[in-house]
Order: C-alpha cells, then sequence, then structure tokens
C-alpha cells in the first residue's frame, strides 16, 4: 500500500460525520418504503433486480451478461439500465446507430454484445419500464441494471452483488465508505453473490462468509471469481492471447481495475498503465497520448483496454484500425461447482411466475 492509499483513506475517516448525516437520510427513506409511505410498484411480469449495496465495481455488468446468455435463447429479453454518464436525458431504446453518448458504455456493451435483446436507458425506471413495454410488446423478461437501491420498483428476483475484497458486512456509509444503502438492505435480496473471489477460495472460509452475511432462510449465497476469455482487435476482432514475453500498455477507465491489473502480472511479462477515471470520455488527444506511450515500449507490445472502455473508443474507427488494441472480455464463473444451481434459482423464478399469471 503506497501513501496515496493512506491519504485517501486519512481523508475519508475525517469525512465521518457526512457518513452519518448520509446514512439517516438512508434509514428514513428505507423506513418510508417498508411503512408504504413511499410507494413501490410492481408489475405483471417477471423482473430481475442486478445491483449491489456499494458504489464502485461488484461486477454488475458480468452478471447481466451472464443473465442475458442463461435466457436469450429461450425468452424476448430486455435489459434497462439508468445509463450512466451519457449525453442523452430521459427514456432512450438502443437502435442500429445508437452510440455510447446516447446510452452509456455498459448498455451499449450490452447492445453490441447481445443483437437480440432490447436495451433501453432511463433515469426514471418506474417510467421508462412503460415505454419499453410499449416499444418492445412481445417483452416476456427485464433484467434491471443496478437498481437494487431503487425502491420505486419492486422486482421479482433481486440479485445482489458484494465484492470479496470490500464485503458488505464489513463497509460504511458514504462517504468514509462505499455503501450507498444501510447494511440491513442485503435482506430484501433473493439472491447473494460475493463476487471477485480468490479462485482458490476454501470451503472453510466460503462457510465462514456465509455465516458472516447471516443469509435469511430463503437467501441463496453463491460465489463467483473473474475469469478472463481471450482479447480481441477492438475493430477487427482478431483474436491475441496474452503471452509471458509480452509488454502490455493498459487502457482502462473502470470503478476498480485492481483485479485486472493481477491478472497481466501473472500472465505477461510486464505491464505499464494509462488509467482514467471512471466511465472516462476519450478524445483524440488521449488516443494520441496512447500511442505515444505504445511506442515507448519493446518487442511483443500491445495495449488491453476493457469491454466497457471499448465502447468509448469505438467512435476513433479509423485511428485504431492499424492500432494493437484489443480488448479482455470477462464474465463470472462460479465457484463450488453452484453454477446450475444458480441458473436453476433464475429458471424456477420465471417459470413459476409464468405459471401463476396462467392460473389467475
Amino acid at each position: 500500500m503506497n501513501f496515496n492509499f493512506y491519504l485517501v483513506k486519512s481523508f475519508r475517516i475525517l469525512l465521518f460525520p457526512f457518513s452519518l448525516l448520509y446514512g439517516l437520510v438512508i434509514v428514513i427513506r428505507n423506513f418510508l418504503f417498508d411503512k408504504n409511505i413511499l410507494k413501490s410498484t410492481r408489475f405483471n411480469m417477471p423482473i430481475i433486480n442486478v445491483g449491489n449495496l456499494a458504489v464502485g465495481g461488484t461486477g454488475k455488468s458480468p452478471m447481466v451478461e451472464y443473465l442475458l446468455r442463461l435466457l436469450q435463447n429461450e425468452f424476448k429479453v430486455a435489459t434497462l439500465s439508468r445509463g450512466y454518464k451519457r449525453k442523452t436525458k430521459g427514456y432512450v431504446l438502443a437502435h442500429a446507430g445508437t452510440t455510447a453518448l446516447e446510452i452509456g458504455d455498459e448498455p451499449m456493451q450490452f447492445h453490441e454484445k447481445f443483437p437480440g435483446v432490447a436495451v433501453a436507458v432511463g433515469e426514471e425506471r418506474i417510467v421508462a419500464i412503460p415505454q419499453l413495454l410499449h416499444d418492445k410488446p412481445g417483452t416476456q423478461v427485464i433484467i434491471l441494471d443496478d437498481a437494487f437501491q431503487h425502491r420505486s420498483i419492486t422486482a421479482g428476483l433481486n440479485i445482489m452483488l458484494t465484492d470479496y475484497n470490500n464485503l458488505f458486512t464489513r463497509d460504511m456509509f458514504l462517504p468514509t465508505g462505499d455503501l450507498r444503502d444501510q447494511r440491513s438492505s442485503y435482506k430484501r435480496a433473493d439472491v447473494i453473490v460475493v463476487t471477485k473471489c480468490p479462485q482458490d477460495l476454501s470451503i472453510e472460509e466460503r462457510n465462514s462468509l456465509v455465516k458472516e452475511i447471516n443469509p435469511l432462510k430463503h437467501q441463496k449465497v453463491f460465489f463467483t471469481t473473474i475469469a478472463y476469455d481471450i482479447p480481441y482487435h477492438i475493430i477487427t476482432k482478431e483474436q491475441r492471447s496474452i503471452k509471458a514475453e509480452d509488454e502490455i500498455l493498459l487502457v482502462c477507465g473502470i470503478a476498480n481495475p485492481k483485479p485486472l491489473k493481477q491478472y497481466l502480472v501473472t500472465h505477461a511479462h510486464t505491464y505499464y498503465e494509462q488509467t482514467y477515471g471512471d466511465h472516462h470520455i476519450f478524445t483524440i488527444d488521449d488516443l494520441k497520448e496512447i500511442r505515444s506511450k505504445l511506442e515507448q515500449l519493446n518487442n511483443h507490445k500491445f495495449i488491453i483496454t476493457t469491454e466497457k472502455d471499448a465502447t468509448r473508443l469505438a467512435k476513433f474507427r479509423n485511428e485504431l484500425i492499424d492500432m494493437p488494441l484489443f480488448v479482455l472480455p470477462v464474465r463470472h464463473q462460479f465457484l463450488f461447482g453452484e453454477g446450475t444451481a444458480f441458473d436453476k434459482v433464475v429458471h424456477t423464478f420465471i417459470s413459476r411466475f409464468s405459471a401463476n399469471n396462467k392460473s389467475l
């Protein structure tokens, strides 16, 4: 840990009074929803909510993608996100000419990877869902991206993610910690997924973490680790594996690049960083700087970026066609052979919902 880490941590501790104030607001808000003073709407269709209690990267996008792969061949699926840092307002449905500036980088990622899925964004999800159903009347399942703390909608299946390295049970309210909702809100979840676990997580530690989380009787707890696939060129889609002799320039603007850096440490000869803020909008000057940094490296050199960053870099298509810029795909890999059990929870929820509706 470096000096900057301790400086930031010390500064956040000094902000503890603001955390108390923020926490009080959140507790009051949840109380009003619990007492039905603030209303929550339930829609007559299967809605799956993927979210967390903290800010930062817990793997929500890869989980949405996991669900899309699981369901897209059986159902007409749609996703609805807020569209963070987009240049538009209100409800937007992705189409053939849509860009990341219109819907945000994560929804754009869904749109490009799953062309058969309806991808929409809207700050007010309670308003956006009827608009989405109007535009896509055949929709059978909606996946809400990052809506766990937005209680204006009651989803039928709530999947809450928590980072192994920053478990919600050990966290504090913003700005001292990363929590944007109170710890006890985990009780609203149907499924809790501990993400970014070590691949060799032991059964003993697994059981200890389950005990610490203290799930309710109906809640299922799963554990996943990060799995990276073969990098592909951002334009040509040509694949290129990372080899032990490679020198890599890492270009990324994501909330938590630590697992990615650890992956490069173990798979490449060395790597260098060109990092930006979360959801950074790349400029032509950024591209020139990236090219300049690459030229300083030796043999076996190329650039690695994330899928999220790739959606914001793709606008420079002509400049990137001859640049060795490769995208590293990431996905959830369930530990202890429990992926099938997780899939069953999702399928059971949808089938029971459909069966209950037919019986009415």
